[in-house]
This record gives structure tokens, C-alpha cells and sequence, in this order.
């Protein structure tokens, strides 16, 4: 598995993150090369890199307080004197380590169709005793 640092997440970013940020940057990078291991456990190390990086960046926000825009937010609206706001957020919540769509593909897990009948191993095993 990739060595992934919180410097690599950091660089990505373009800011600095405070230590707060930092420690927290590094749990979550923990969980996200565990999440990318369990579901693509063949990923060039580069890839698992990169992915993992986007996943803290999602889950930490960008560190504004310009736009109020959620990272990896897909969907979104404002009003004015009703208070309201919503925002659609691919694949998780805000705050929450997902693996997007275009994170999927960096692993190689494409959009393989198949399927696998429980029943199937039974029918192969009857006819080979035949």
C-alpha cells in the first residue's frame, strides 16, 4: 500500500493546515488507504495516492469561508430572505470519506456488469458427478 502523507494532502490543497487539521488529516488518511485497500486491494500505489488525498480534501472542506460550497458537492442553491440552502453531495455527506464515481476509476473498478447465481456452484457440482 502507498505511503500517504499528510504533506501529499497538504500540496493538494495549496494551504497549509493547521495542527488540528493536520492530526485529523491523518487519521482520515488512515481510514481512506484502509477504504481503497478493502475495495481495490490491486491499485498502483500512485492511484491509491491520489485517491486518498481526494477523500481527506473532501471530508476536511477546503478551508474557506467564501462560498459555503461543500467540497464535492454536485448540486446546490441558495435563497436570499428565506435562509434556505441546499447542496446534493455525489457518493456521501459532506465531512464523510466516500470514494466518488471518478475515484473508481483511478482504482480500476470500472462498471463491469455480471452477476452470480448461489445456485450456480450446485448445478456445476451435479453435472460433473454425472
Amino acid at each position: 500500500m502507498a505511503a500517504v502523507t499528510v504533506s501529499d494532502v497538504q500540496a493538494r490543497m495549496l494551504r497549509t493546515l493547521s495542527s488540528d487539521e493536520q492530526a485529523l488529516a491523518s487519521t482520515l488518511l488512515d481510514d481512506a488507504c484502509l477504504m481503497i485497500q478493502t475495495v481495490a486491494p490491486g491499485a498502483s500505489d500512485a492511484a491509491v495516492k491520489v485517491v486518498a488525498c481526494r477523500m481527506v480534501i473532501r471530508a476536511l472542506g477546503d478551508g474557506s469561508d467564501g462560498s459555503g460550497v461543500p467540497v464535492g458537492a454536485t448540486q446546490g442553491s441558495m435563497s436570499a430572505l428565506g435562509y434556505s440552502q441546499s447542496w446534493t453531495v455525489s457518493g456521501g455527506a459532506a465531512g464523510e470519506l466516500y470514494i466518488s464515481k471518478s475515484d473508481r476509476r483511478l482504482l480500476g473498478l470500472g462498471d463491469a456488469i455480471g452477476s452470480r447465481s448461489p445456485t450456480e456452484d450446485l448445478v456445476c457440482a451435479g453435472s460433473q458427478s454425472t
